[in-house]
């Protein structure tokens, strides 16, 4: 099929009901009417001799071709978008463009408050967005251009995603002031006798540091297991049990709570995180000066 006989609106459609799940709700987001979605998506099936989406229940589910379609049809949009916008200047003085990130919970509390602080003067009327997104679902997200950019950990990622280290943080222990056994020093032994708490969002497995214990030959006890670092931390507060975490959100978690903030007594590989970006908003202006804001507002990868 030749694109001159192609409508493009066609694909923004489809891209709406694979996202939405539903006629309905794309024609709620596209503000057209449901007819109109229904006679787009009849016309999508008939150019490509595939159903795309079948009915089940309330849900519309996409048939294997759909799925193959999305992730190019989605790139495509994308091109398109930042071409247009590259036409218009970005003046972050006036804009009041959305900025969406990808960030995890742990990372939002020390890159979110000091980004925030550099851009407002500069760009007041710029809106920030930090959202929690599946690691698996970040690059489809990149490319999809719901997000902007998104902060984590080292990832497996294609060709199409650029990135930059970020920051570099390092591990260490959380421990009430008023501990019976420990005080300012934390040597390996005593770090083992003690019990400890777990933070992850995961329902089970270890931590990074029992991956780094067990290349030991060692083994600690976790007496709790919870989800958030700063509930651990009230939780060390009052009691004497002890929680690994890495350091930036330990100093900001621990502010105002009677802990001190101790050594992690063994050998840990620095705790890197990145800033990531999808190759098509490489020269996007106002992806550009976002990009420059996280890496200024986070130290631009300098170790602690």
């Amino acid at each position: 099929m030749h694109i001159s006989r192609i409508d493009l609106n066609l694909f923004v459609v489809f891209d709406a009901i694979y996202t939405e799940g539903s006629v309905t709700r794309a024609g709620k987001k596209l503000n057209l009417t449901q007819p109109a979605i229904s006679h787009a998506l009849g016309r999508l099936r008939q150019l490509f001799n595939d159903p795309l989406f079948e009915r089940r229940g309330h849900a519309m589910f996409s048939t294997p071709l759909a799925r193959n379609l999305i992730e190019p049809v989605r790139r495509a949009l994308r091109g398109f978008e930042v071409t247009l916008s590259g036409l218009e200047q970005f003046d972050p003085a006036t804009s009041d463009k959305l900025f969406t990130l990808a960030v995890r919970d742990v990372l939002e509390t020390t890159v979110l408050p000091p980004l925030t602080a550099r851009i407002r003067p500069q760009a007041p009327r710029i809106a920030l967005a930090a959202v929690k997104v599946e690691r698996r679902e970040i690059e489809g997200e990149l490319a999809a251009g719901t997000i902007d950019v998104a902060i984590d950990v080292l990832l497996p990622l294609s060709n199409d995603i650029r990135h930059e280290r970020l920051l570099t943080d390092k591990t260490v222990v959380v421990v009430s002031k008023n501990h019976p056994r420990i005080r300012r020093r934390l040597d390996l032994g005593a770090y083992l006798a003690e019990d400890h708490i777990l933070a992850s969002s995961r329902r089970h497995g270890p931590g990074l540091e029992d991956f780094e214990l067990s290349r030991l030959g060692l083994q600690r006890r976790v007496q709790l297991r919870c989800q958030h670092y700063y509930a651990a931390c009230r939780i060390v507060a009052e009691t004497d049990m002890l929680l690994t975490m890495p350091e930036r959100y330990a100093r900001a978690a621990n502010r105002h709570l009677d802990n001190r903030i101790l050594p992690f007594p063994a050998e840990m590989p620095p705790f890197d995180v990145y800033l990531y970006w999808h190759a098509n908003v490489d020269g996007d202006p106002a992806n550009q000066w976002l990009r420059t804001f996280v890496m200024r507002s986070a130290g631009a990868g300098r170790a602690i």
